[in-house]
């Protein structure tokens, strides 16, 4: 074994063994978690290892992938492409695409739901959240909603809810997900964003961008609670397993904040890349990863010490994050 291929991590040593070998798929193997982050202008995925901060494998499932999902079981990951008007569906660890299924114009962010029966998809163009079976890719429902241009539509921990955000709203539409009917709206500011669940589904937390704004709202009653001011065009949200902490991206600030759950209060700011936008958190809870559409790369926080532990060089124009 050469020097260079020596000194290689052991995911990537393996991707290139197999790539090597006759042309076969590459594969990524090891015990961290991988973050998976889709660069929307190079048409690229970055597999990123968790456990040493480095890519070990770019794929290249689509012209545009935005959108990112992992399903429930960890086996597939599932990609919007707006040129082909769908979501592409690629076979776990290798990145092989084994399906691509038409949703409508413009789709925007995907969501898996925690019982792996379906995949939401908010429909741009259509001001519509699809609703798929997770297995088959069949459409079971095309939801209306009221904001124009939805940009996510993401499950409850309990699959029960959807709740939507649009580019062009002042509220947060909720979807009964059994009956496939929006059946509330939830005022919050200008332009909502990312939304994020407590693990234990009683509260969510909406970023309004245009409102500067995060609103913590009781799923219950589907009503506000609180509203955290905090930076400039906030956008993205993730939570901490233990749902003591919220962190929300700040686009034009170039900043993450930390938000206590408890006080529902600002506790942190942590500097990062220019216009950071969709987050994702590992599975322990550690190290929150943070997409910077126009620095091309990915900053690493450590979530209890509320610091930057580095940036991770990516594609053009990485949307976001998803880790399994």
């Amino acid at each position: 074994m050469s020097p260079h291929f020596a000194n290689r991590s052991r995911p990537l040593r393996i991707a290139l063994l197999c790539a090597a070998l006759g042309g076969l798929t590459p594969v990524i193997a090891g015990a961290a978690p991988f973050a998976y982050v889709p660069n929307e202008k190079s048409g690229t995925v970055s597999v990123i290892d968790t456990a040493n901060d480095q890519v070990v494998l770019t794929l290249k499932p689509s012209e545009r992938p935005r959108g990112i999902a992992v399903g429930a079981d960890g086996k597939h990951l599932f990609l919007t492409n707006a040129p082909t008007e769908s979501v592409v569906v690629l076979a776990l660890p290798g990145g092989n695409k084994v399906a691509d299924w038409k949703v409508g114009e413009s789709p925007e962010g995907t969501y898996a739901s925690a019982d792996g029966r379906y995949l939401s998809v908010a429909v741009e163009e259509e001001d519509k959240v699809a609703l798929l079976d997770a297995t088959t890719g069949v459409i079971l429902a095309k939801i209306a909603v009221k904001g124009e241009n939805p940009e996510h539509a993401v499950f409850s921990p309990d699959s029960r809810w959807l709740y939507a955000s649009a580019e062009d709203a002042e509220q947060v539409d909720v979807i009964d997900v059994a009956s496939r009917k929006q059946v509330a709206q939830i005022p919050v500011g200008k332009r909502p964003r990312g939304i994020g669940f407590t693990p234990d589904g009683s509260r969510a937390y909406v970023a309004c961008e245009l409102a500067n704004t995060v609103y913590a709202i009781d799923v219950a009653s589907h009503a506000v609670i609180a509203k955290i001011p905090v930076g400039n065009f906030s956008n993205g949200i993730a939570i901490r397993p233990d749902g003591k902490r919220v962190f929300v991206s700040n686009g034009r600030d170039g900043t993450v904040m930390a938000i206590d759950t408890a006080s529902n209060t600002m506790i942190a700011t942590i500097p990062v890349g220019k216009r950071p936008w969709n987050m994702a958190i590992t599975p322990d809870g550690k190290k929150l990863y943070v997409a910077n559409g126009r620095s091309n790369t990915v900053s690493v926080i450590d979530t209890e010490k509320l610091v930057r532990l580095g940036e991770v060089e990516v594609g053009e124009l990485p949307w976001g994050v998803q880790i399994r």
